[in-house]
């Protein structure tokens, strides 16, 4: 049929069993369709540049204007949030002292349960009487909590914001450094602990006598020894340095808590708790002295561990503790030397652990029951009553 295309058409393309045409028509709109991305693009770019040109001679107050609304939106978030939130007017002076009354955690208190306040908690630190503060408590007591906000509140102080407390005195503050959290940097082959001790060698090399420095569980990414040498000299490094940095430092590691009988500035302070049988309240409150007790098995049964588990983690805590809590430093046993010459577990456990007896009980009821000639009436009785046997 390639005579009866008309002489208009133009040829465009030929293929095995046809041919293809295009029009004039067709050619002007493909070329439109075509470039009109182009175009339009080149048209942005034309209005722009004309505005730009156009905005010259406005373009400093206009710099002005939104400096300005900045701060005014910065400002009146600092208002509302106080207003909200009963924050009060920090005291930012010359001096050395920080001086926190009934501190809060402004991110943590408005993500608790309705109803439930937050623990507020007083700090103080002064470079002449009370420069460290070696925190100890039971994990999840509130150690890193307390930590953050005082640093929190520092900088709001800074900032030009109220704070969440009732009063807080903040000495003028040059650097805030903080060692907390744990990761690992596996793309320049840094492991945790080296990530951790880069960065605090990153805040010993660059303190000041204005630094506030936040350190939480420093050395506990190496071996027990290790970590409690390099905690502890960390500690007394800060103490003796000639800027005598505002510090606090937050352990498990309660053998520091000797430091306070050895240097004049170190304090220890620990967060409260109260035991009741086998469970363990975190009253959260911050008191003088330190603390013993870590309670990490009691989390770790939060947690939810199986109770075999943790039955097993108190008895080699108890030998533990019997073997390091009497005598002199000198003549106690290695912790190695006292796991080995604990008893072996049995390692075939029961199935049923702790409800062994319950669960026999349920298994003897269960084989004297007739499936056969069970109605679906007996059948629920059945369950309530191995329900009954399970509460």
């Amino acid at each position: 049929h390639k005579d009866k295309v008309p002489d208009t058409w133009i040829r465009k393309q030929t293929l095995t069993n046809a041919e293809r045409y295009i029009t004039p028509e067709l050619k002007s709109y493909e070329e439109k369709i075509t470039g009109a991305e182009d175009r339009l693009f080149a048209l942005e770019q034309q209005i722009f540049q004309e505005l730009l040109i156009a905005l010259q001679d406005f373009i400093a107050p206009m710099q002005v204007n939104g400096h300005v609304m900045a701060v005014l939106d910065v400002l009146c978030c600092f208002a509302s949030n106080a207003l909200a939130y009963n924050y009060k007017k920090p005291e930012v002076h010359d001096g050395n002292a920080l001086q926190i009354q009934s501190g809060r955690h402004p991110v943590i208190e408005r993500h608790l349960p309705p109803g439930e306040d937050y623990i507020s908690n007083d700090t103080y630190l002064n470079p002449e009487t009370q420069q460290i503060i070696i925190l100890t408590g039971p994990n999840m007591s509130g150690k890193s909590a307390l930590l953050r906000q005082t640093a929190l509140i520092t900088l709001m102080a800074h900032m030009g914001s109220f704070v969440p407390a009732a009063q807080a005195k903040i000495p003028l503050t040059d650097k805030i450094f903080t060692r907390v959290g744990a990761s690992d940097n596996l793309s320049g082959g840094e492991s945790t602990f080296m990530v951790e001790m880069n960065e605090t060698a990153s805040i010993i090399n660059n303190l000041t006598a204005r630094s506030l420095i936040i350190l939480d569980e420093i050395g506990r990414g190496t071996s027990t020894y290790d970590g409690i040498s390099i905690a502890w000299s960390i500690a007394e490094y800060l103490h003796d340095s000639p800027f005598a940095p505002k510090t606090l430092f937050a352990t498990h590691y309660h053998e520091l808590n000797e430091l306070e009988n050895r240097f004049p500035r170190i304090k220890n302070f620990h967060i409260t708790h109260k035991e009741q049988g086998n469970k363990i309240i975190f009253l959260r409150k911050l008191a003088a002295g330190g603390s013993t007790h870590s309670f990490g098995i009691h989390v770790a049964r939060m947690a939810g561990m199986p109770p075999a588990l943790i039955q097993r983690a108190h008895e080699m805590l108890q030998q533990l503790e019997q073997q390091h809590g009497d005598g002199a430093l000198g003549n106690k046993p290695s912790a190695v030397a006292t796991l080995q010459a604990m008893p072996a577990r049995e390692i075939q456990l029961s199935i049923f652990d702790a409800h062994s007896a319950t669960f026999e009980a349920i298994r003897e009821l269960l084989q004297a029951v007739d499936i056969n000639r069970l109605t679906p009436v007996e059948a629920l009785l059945k369950l309530q009553e191995i329900k009954n046997k399970i509460q």
